[in-house]
């Protein structure tokens, strides 16, 4: 049933994708077709998660705000189309260990290391989550860049987004193995590092924090 919902739904994006928007992805080929896989993207609008849904040929999960199973038919239809439900006050290791269970089994994982949407207004700093995930895991990680969803407001809008939207896809890559304890530095070193992927893959108006001036220095 999981698995019905999920293709439905994501043939559903992608009809409404194609005959109301202008929707554009490159670099599909360099998704891994199995294995565990950490997605990580900025994160313009509420239509991210559908339209990474649509445009990744694989079976992803993501974590949604807990206030969007409002109901058990809603509830239902979240969970069955990758959704798990967090709680903004709830534990990180909870997230985090929900994230490592399911990268265990093999499965996809998408994670916006900003941790909300930036609302067009650029990148913000990289949360050091998404770099204990990597380094526990040692999953391949996958950067993939977003453009254009901001202009989608509104939820009726993301299945009629009448705008141009794409989707960049990077090459996966793999933090290194580190024994012993992970500092907060280190951390924070390898997140810019993981969001500094992403944002090469982005025009420079939408890098924000990781912007590079000229001369060489970050904003």
């Amino acid at each position: 049933m999981i698995d019905l919902y999920y293709n439905v739904g994501t043939n559903l994006a992608r009809f409404c994708f194609k005959l109301f928007g202008r929707w554009d992805v490159e670099g599909v080929e360099a998704i891994p077709p199995k294995g565990p896989l950490i997605v990580v993207s900025n994160h313009l609008s509420n239509a991210d998660p559908p339209v990474l849904v649509a445009s990744l040929p694989r079976q992803l999960n993501f974590m949604a705000k807990r206030s969007l199973f409002v109901n058990p038919v809603i509830s239902h239809f979240m969970r069955g189309v990758g959704a798990h439900p967090v709680s903004r006050e709830g534990s990180d290791i909870d997230a985090l260990r929900w994230n490592l269970n399911i990268l265990n089994h093999d499965q996809p994982v998408v994670l916006f290391p900003e941790g909300t949407r930036s609302l067009g207004e650029g990148m913000r700093r990289g949360l050091p989550g998404v770099a204990y995930i990597g380094v526990k895991s040692q999953a391949p990680i996958l950067p993939v860049a977003i453009t254009g969803t901001e202009n989608i407001l509104g939820w009726w809008r993301i299945a009629f987004p009448m705008c141009r939207f794409k989707v960049k896809i990077g090459d996966p890559f793999t933090l290194p193995s580190i024994d012993g304890r992970l500092t907060r530095p280190m951390l924070a070193n390898l997140t810019d590092m993981i969001m500094g992927r992403i944002a090469a893959l982005l025009p420079q108006s939408y890098r924000g924090y990781y912007a590079v001036e000229e001369a060489g220095s970050r904003h």
